[in-house]
């Protein structure tokens, strides 16, 4: 679970701190929190309300603290931990992605024009290039608009070209 890997590693950047907090949801619903010794619900709790008041998903957060030697008592954990989530989740810059899958696309280099251009007109990402006699392209495209670039791309190579949905999905960022 990549969430409790990211603690994991601020436990060892922070490895003097007395308490690593976290949460995290994500957009299947899921979520955990942990209040790594600290009082129950003062500390996961308030983190996972800072994650659900932000409108977020897909995010896990850390809050890392010291003991100064100063007890805040449980409404004033909970108010700490809750603050400084929301004020880290206030300070992320966003992004939108959709669900999206991998295409394969071969093509004679005399098409390499049309091709670009029809990709550069999905925003399709490339993710990877190979070279021989002729060419061959992964990229990642969301699931939506699948069967209009690839119809776009047939249409733009005069049927040249040939594609292929690979297994698996990926996330794609959202540029609209």
């Amino acid at each position: 679970m990549e969430a409790r890997a990211l603690r994991d590693a601020e436990r060892t950047r922070f490895h003097d701190a007395t308490h690593h907090v976290w949460a995290f949801r994500c957009s299947t619903g899921e979520e955990r929190w942990d209040d790594d010794g600290e009082p129950a619900g003062t500390g996961g709790r308030p983190i996972l309300a800072a994650i659900d008041s932000s409108g977020v998903s897909d995010v896990s957060v850390v809050v890392t603290r010291w003991f100064g030697g100063t007890k805040l008592g449980t409404g004033g954990l909970s108010r700490a931990y809750g603050g400084v989530a929301l004020a880290a989740l206030a300070a992320l810059e966003l992004i939108t992605v959709r669900p999206g899958r991998i295409l394969r696309i071969q093509y004679d280099w005399s098409d390499t024009g049309a091709v670009a251009t029809t990709l550069d007109a999905f925003g399709a990402r490339r993710v990877e290039e190979r070279h021989a006699a002729g060419a061959e392209l992964d990229v990642a495209i969301p699931e939506a608009d699948t069967g209009a670039m690839l119809a776009a791309l047939s249409e733009a190579t005069g049927g040249r070209v040939t594609t292929s949905i690979l297994e698996g999905s990926v996330w794609v960022r959202d540029e609209a």
